[in-house]
């Protein structure tokens, strides 16, 4: 049976904390999401989800603090801004918009990261795989889906969000 690989960005602040808050509560998550933990949702540039997808992800998943909640100020407002031109690009390229979506989940909402991530999961099972490519090239084999190493250095260093 098809299992989507999907790449979660989560902030470090609250969505993170939550997705460790649906472990320590064991509840149940699919098990085929990558975390990355960036400092802000505001720090996920539209090159890094275009990389997952080129690399190889069905699906990328963006997980913020909630507005007006954001430890950088304006992090998630960015977040929120960016991501649907980068749908709306998406689109017009080709792609499924439901292989992206930017949602908001707290310290606290383990429960809900638990939703979020298996409804996210659930949707992408009838699209299958994902067979758009940046280049043009097929798919990588390999480890190009264990969030490889290039995705995550552009992360690391450099000035706080926004």
């Amino acid at each position: 049976m098809y299992e989507p690989k999907v790449i979660g960005f989560l902030c470090t602040w609250c969505s993170y904390t939550g997705a460790d808050s649906a472990g320590t509560s064991r509840l149940k998550t699919p098990w085929n999401l990558r975390a990355v933990r960036v400092p802000c949702s505001g720090r996920v540039a539209p090159e890094l989800i275009l990389r997952a997808f080129d690399q190889g992800a069905d699906g990328v998943l963006v997980l913020g603090c909630h507005i007006g909640e954001c430890h950088y100020d304006s992090g998630n407002h960015r977040a929120a801004k960016r991501i649907p031109l980068l749908l709306s690009i998406l689109e017009f390229a080709g792609m499924q918009p439901e292989r992206l979506r930017l949602d908001w989940v707290s310290a606290s909402e383990g429960d809900r990261y638990a939703r979020i991530v298996s409804e996210f999961v659930d949707a992408l099972r009838p699209l299958g795989p994902n067979t758009w490519r940046i280049s043009g090239a097929a798919p990588r084999t390999g480890a190009a889906i264990g969030v490889p190493l290039p995705l995550v250095s552009g992360l690391s260093g450099g000035a706080p969000c926004p």
